[in-house]
């Protein structure tokens, strides 16, 4: 993919449903709350970071280009 990536979960929607640490254990950690955070909120672009935004039950992942802030996902409709 070759590009950076920002990282945030919104924690007013996270569930702790644990899908992406699931999917992508080494990018998300659960906190003693139960809610998700990045391992980074800056890295590389990841197949399966992709797929842990993806796969999120309440899309409370959201991946951004860090120089310009444009959607990576959600996508802008």
């Amino acid at each position: 993919m070759g590009d950076r990536w920002r990282v945030e979960v919104d924690r007013a929607i996270c569930i702790g449903s644990a899908q992406c640490t699931h999917l992508a254990p080494d990018a998300f950690r659960l906190d003693t709350a139960m809610q998700s955070h990045p391992t980074e909120p800056e890295t590389d672009a990841n197949e399966r970071i992709l797929k842990a935004a993806e796969g999120c039950p309440v899309e409370a992942i959201s991946i951004t280009l860090p120089g310009n802030g444009e959607p990576v996902f959600p996508p802008e409709e």
